[in-house]
């Protein structure tokens, strides 16, 4: 139509963009805290989440960390390989295997967390603490209710 203009309506972007946008940022921010120690974020993950369940088979470590068991066998291999993990026969089941930190990847976190601390602390550095413990509360009810949901 001559003499029209088409005005686009202005919306706030979707919590679920405002949520990829922030994981994007945390991940290219972990991925340069990582790199230097040859490691990437995903197998950070799978290491911290070792750190809280030790022990785990890999099936549980893949669940944990947010990939498939297929990609953890391999991740797993690669931390195996470098000595920051370990498996072991599961005594009360022969045909599993129980995956642990070993001392040295006990240290690398260690070492690592410094920084990732810095990490948090700037991403929610315009939160007070009650805002931040209302945060994390609120992530966490959203995870369970996405979880309860493909429970079903």
């Amino acid at each position: 139509m001559a003499g029209s203009t088409s005005v686009a309506t202005e919306r706030a972007p979707s919590l679920l963009y405002a949520i990829k946008q922030v994981e994007l940022a945390v991940r290219a921010r972990l991925d340069e805290l990582l790199r230097p120690h040859g490691i990437t974020a995903l197998q950070y993950t799978a290491l911290t989440v070792l750190e809280r369940r030790d022990g785990l088979t890999n099936a549980e470590l893949a669940r944990n960390s947010f990939v498939t068991p297929q990609s953890m066998g391999d991740l797993v291999t690669a931390l195996e390989r470098r000595g920051l993990v370990v498996r072991a026969v599961d005594p009360e089941h022969g045909r599993r295997l129980r995956i642990s930190l070993t001392p040295a990847g006990q240290a690398l976190l260690a070492g690592l967390d410094p920084d990732v601390t810095a990490l948090e602390s700037r991403m929610l550095a315009q939160l007070d603490a009650g805002e931040r413990e209302t945060f994390r509360e609120q992530l966490n009810r959203c995870r369970t209710a996405l979880t309860a949901e493909s429970a079903r």
